[in-house]
């Protein structure tokens, strides 16, 4: 059974419960209510007759139509039992009535059942009394139970009716209460089932924030939308998976290609009919080969920055760093592009390792001489800012157009291949990697025929 017809049932089935109770307890009341006023009255009234003949007086004219409001009979009897007086007495019966012989006979008053005239029962009080010089005699009050009873039934037919509405009533308002409560349940239900066929943008309606429901439905949507974001993380962590293996297979079919052609080439004919020929494919497979061994070797480097290689942090002079990188690149170049290190005015110490950072820098470095003209220079500056230690390429190259600035740290990404003398773009994103990896980071600025500026900068002392 579905939670809305069971949350239903169990409303209807308490609220039929209290309405039962309390029908009851009010029918009940009301009966004891009416049956004692029939009784309170007629007890009052034999009190009053009793008291009026033990004072020697006879019962007047006003006297009886005092007695007999509201349906009371007044009977007054001898010793023998015998009727002397009567008002308002049904004309048939109490010959048989029994209470006034148990007041004779125990000398008190005496109250109960009987039946005065056809079937309906009477309540009657007896009263003794004995007047000043007379014989005994017994004072009786009879009121009839049935109009009470008539008034109960009616009133009890009033209740059940009133009873069974309210119970109808009852159960359709805990239906709609209960689908208006289930009804963000239901969104949840629909949401999971468009999310389960791939639509993670799907929200669920917040009818009111403030309540147990509102306040679920909040917690799902965030929920959703933490869910939205890691997919959408994963789907473009698979894509550049994906972007990353076939660039991968190009960098590498290239090489292969040559080598396995020159090595045929070798193994057909070279070797025997044209040593020159051989020589310059020898050439051409030792080349490539070691075009592969650094592409291999670069990818090797990304795989182990990935997996959160372990750095070897120590205490280092970072101007000593640059300064290594950047006569290592003057001795590359020979003499094409200038390479200027300028020194800090004092010492520039920080945490960090210092293979990898010489190997930024040699990046940086090797980057910018790729990318400068003949005659063009480098210049390697240091410098503290915020807390944090800098160290400066800038070159007077081509410079990169600013819709390519954000890709220049991607993998596989050149900007301009014609100039990029073989390389497979692994460079920066190794940089970046590396700088990360101690809590740092990588800024490039620049503007086409303006040169650019990599800036790599590291905390003082990594976070852990």
């Amino acid at each position: 059974m579905p939670i809305r017809w069971r949350l239903t049932l169990f409303i209807a089935l308490v609220i039929g419960a209290i309405l039962l109770v309390l029908g009851l307890a009010l029918y009940f009341l009301s009966r004891s209510a009416l049956l004692a006023n029939v009784e309170d009255t007629t007890r009052s009234r034999a009190i009053s007759a009793a008291d009026t003949i033990e004072s020697g007086e006879p019962l007047s004219d006003d006297d009886v139509e005092q007695l007999t409001l509201d349906g009371v009979s007044v009977i007054v009897r001898d010793g023998s039992g015998d009727i002397l007086q009567t008002a308002n007495f049904p004309t048939e019966g109490g010959a048989n009535d029994p209470v006034w012989r148990k007041a004779l006979g125990s000398g008190e008053t005496v109250s109960g059942t009987a039946v005065l005239s056809g079937d309906d029962p009477y309540y009657v009080y007896a009263v003794p009394v004995n007047p000043q010089g007379g014989p005994t005699r017994v004072v009786e009050a009879a009121r009839p139970y049935e109009p009470a009873l008539e008034t109960l039934e009616l009133f009890g037919t009033v209740l059940v009716a009133g009873i069974g509405a309210a119970f109808l009533l009852s159960i359709g308002g805990a239906y709609l209460l209960a689908r208006a409560a289930l009804r963000p349940v239901g969104a949840v239900t629909s949401a999971a089932r468009e999310m389960g066929e791939g639509d993670l943008s799907k929200r669920l309606p917040v009818a009111n924030p403030r309540d147990e429901v509102g306040r679920l439905a909040t917690t799902i949507n965030a929920l959703f939308s933490r869910l939205e974001a890691a997919f959408a993380r994963r789907e473009e962590a698979l894509e550049r998976q994906r972007r990353f293996a076939a660039d991968a297979s190009h960098e590498l079919r290239t090489p292969l290609t040559a080598i396995s052609g020159h090595a045929r080439m070798l193994d057909e004919w070279a070797l025997e009919e044209d040593p020159e020929r051989a020589k310059h494919s020898a050439g051409v497979i030792h080349r490539e080969a070691g075009r592969m061994r650094n592409l291999v070797e670069s990818l090797l480097a990304l795989t182990r920055g990935d997996e959160g290689a372990r750095l070897e942090i120590g205490h280092h002079d970072l101007g000593a760093v640059a300064e290594e990188a950047a006569q290592a690149a003057r001795d590359a170049t020979d003499g094409k592009v200038s390479i200027e290190y300028v020194p800090p005015e004092r010492e520039i110490q920080a945490t960090f390792d210092r293979g990898r950072v010489l190997q930024v820098a040699s990046i940086l470095l090797d980057n910018a001489v790729k990318y400068t003209p003949e005659g063009g220079s480098v210049a390697v500056r240091l410098r503290e800012e915020d807390g944090r230690v800098a160290l400066e390429v800038s070159d007077t190259g081509v410079g990169i157009p600013e819709d390519e600035l954000p890709l220049v740290f991607e993998r596989f990404h050149r900007t301009d291949p014609s100039r990029a003398d073989g390389g497979a773009g692994l460079g920066l994103s190794i940089a970046r990697q590396i700088a990360e990896s101690h809590g740092g980071e990588i800024r490039v600025r620049s503007a086409p025929g303006e040169g650019s500026t990599f800036t790599l900068l590291l905390p003082r002392r990594p976070n852990s």
